[in-house]
């Protein structure tokens, strides 16, 4: 900073959101790289010295940077190297063929073709991919399509041989292999996936820091300052921790990111991270090590989620249960005492409930510890274990993309009753349990748009109000995409809000968020610039 009174950046003319429950400002300095102070165009513009950059906002709307608080920042920026499978790109499973078709063109024999994204509930006839129709299609290829939620895999014949997955390869722990009449239907479910992907080429180091910078830069041009990457380890294990300080020290991370490590029996990093001195809390305000996940179920749109009640028309499938008691207990009461928070992954109630009980015992054995175990996803919860994790200290980290793309598919698999109180945001809230909220991208767009217009509508793409009593005012949604998910961090004190002494990272976008009517912000509602560390790294002009 040049001197005591002179900011080194003013925004002025606009409407500024600094956080739950102050005053809208008109303008806010900065200095280097934390917020020196908001307030009134005139009050701000006595800090504007030869040396400040000034932004006219011309009434555009600012707030803090958002916090996507669960995605997958490496997976995202490898996206790129798929066929896109996602709705918009292919809207029926003809769409699909012909996609990976027009990529096994430009593939030579042999070559994996790969995609992701596709949520056959969205089909007209709501059926999966096949192994028939990926051989008929690609027959000189080995394929795998990946669907949105990213727990289950289609593949073709010629990539389930590569696996040396047969008609009679029993299925692996916590994982299913689809059969049908003593056929292979090539659809492999949570952990039998990785039979596939093991045999698929592994991206470099260079390429996963490529990765972290690609997917870094595309949260930035939606505002997105911060986020947790919430599987470091799952691609190619120690070597993301390594790709990830390479990206800092050379100045090619372009977010805040706070490492969730996997924690799977077989898969885990923690290991060599907690030799390395690497627990919750080590790091820099870019990259710090945060908690560590176990999955615990899969997922509800395909049907793996762990439930209570069995699905709809299925009286015998209750979900995947990964772990039995004993193991996850074992498992969290080491991490923990290991120094690490847990992150982990819970979507089913009964999944939930077994979480809950895994966090209420590390509670009861050290009452004191300040550890804010989070449930990642926790989609399906009723009173009495929302009760249990509110004593607990326990933080929901739900995903409200989820009801914009999949809440016709949670009511078809489980019926109205439980499938539209989903992801119940404005409970949570309610009730003080700071919910935050992200995009588990690529599983869904890190778009924030969708995610905003489902907390204040609790509409999903096709207009289904997935109960209303869980809609959330404007304030409360901005709240859960900044403050909450700097608490959920243990970093409430440094972002999350714009208060003198905070980080400097804002989000200007088209409309007010405040006002606006939520179907302008999901339709025509842009970021126009962002600010990280006080510095311009976005603008849309």
């Amino acid at each position: 900073m040049n001197s005591m009174n002179q900011a080194d950046l003013v925004l002025h003319g606009g409407k500024i959101w600094t956080g739950y429950g102050n005053p809208v400002a008109e303008a806010i300095a900065v200095g280097g790289n934390t917020v020196l102070a908001s307030g009134s165009n005139t009050a701000i513009k006595t800090l504007i010295g030869p040396g400040t950059k000034v932004v006219d906002l011309a009434g555009r709307f600012a707030m803090p940077g958002l916090n996507d608080a669960h995605l997958h920042l490496i997976s995202t920026g490898l996206l790129r190297g798929k066929v896109d499978a996602t709705p918009d790109a292919a809207p029926t499973r003809g769409a699909l063929m012909a996609a990976l078709q027009a990529r096994a063109a430009e593939t030579p024999k042999g070559g994996w073709v790969t995609a992701r994204g596709f949520d056959q509930t969205r089909y007209a006839d709501g059926l999966m991919p096949t192994v028939q129709e990926l051989d008929a299609a690609l027959p000189d290829h080995p394929v795998s399509v990946t669907r949105a939620c990213g727990h289950i895999t289609v593949a073709n014949s010629r990539a389930l041989a590569l696996a040396g997955i047969h008609v009679d390869t029993p299925d692996p722990d916590g994982g299913v292999i689809g059969r049908e009449n003593g056929q292979l239907t090539g659809m492999l479910a949570e952990n039998a996936q990785n039979l596939v992907y093991d045999v698929q080429p592994t991206p470099s180091l260079a390429e996963i820091v490529d990765a972290i910078e690609a997917g870094g830069q595309h949260l930035l041009q939606f505002g997105i300052t911060s986020c947790m990457d919430a599987a470091v380890g799952q691609i190619d294990g120690m070597t993301e921790i390594d790709a990830y300080r390479q990206a800092e020290k050379s100045g090619r991370l372009p977010v805040r990111v706070w490492a969730t490590l996997l924690g799977d029996p077989g898969s885990s990093i923690v290991e060599p991270c907690h030799a390395m001195g690497l627990i919750t809390g080590i790091g820099s305000d870019m990259f710090r090590i945060g908690g560590v996940k176990v999955f615990t179920d899969g997922s509800a749109g395909g049907r793996t989620a762990w439930m209570r009640r069995p699905y709809v028309g299925q009286p015998d499938n209750f979900g995947v249960r990964m772990l039995p008691d004993a193991q996850l207990f074992e498992l969290v009461d080491r991490y923990t005492a290991m120094g690490y928070t847990m992150v982990c992954h819970g979507i089913g109630d009964a999944a939930i409930d077994q979480l809950v009980r895994a966090y209420e015992r590390v509670r009861a054995a050290n009452p004191d510890h300040e550890r804010r175990h989070r449930i990642e996803h926790c989609g399906y919860v009723d009173d009495a274990l929302n009760r249990r994790m509110l004593k607990a200290g326990i933080l929901p980290a739900p995903q409200q993309a989820f009801i914009y793309d999949f809440g016709d598919a949670y009511v078809s698999v489980l019926g109205p009753e439980r499938g539209l109180s989903s992801y119940p945001i404005a409970t949570w809230d309610r009730l003080g349990m700071k919910p935050s909220t992200g995009s588990d991208s690529p599983v869904c767009s890190p778009n924030p748009f969708p995610d905003l217009y489902a907390m204040l509508t609790r509409k999903t793409h096709k207009g289904t109000v997935m109960d209303a009593s869980e809609i959330l005012g404007p304030e409360e949604a901005l709240r859960a995409y900044t403050e909450h998910g700097a608490y959920s961090q243990g970093a409430e004190r440094v972002k999350g809000r714009l208060e003198p002494g905070m980080l400097a990272d804002i989000a200007v976008f088209s409309s007010d968020l405040l006002t606006a009517e939520p179907e302008k912000i999901l339709r025509e509602t842009h970021c126009e610039m962002t600010i990280l560390d006080g510095r311009i790294v976005h603008d849309r002009g």
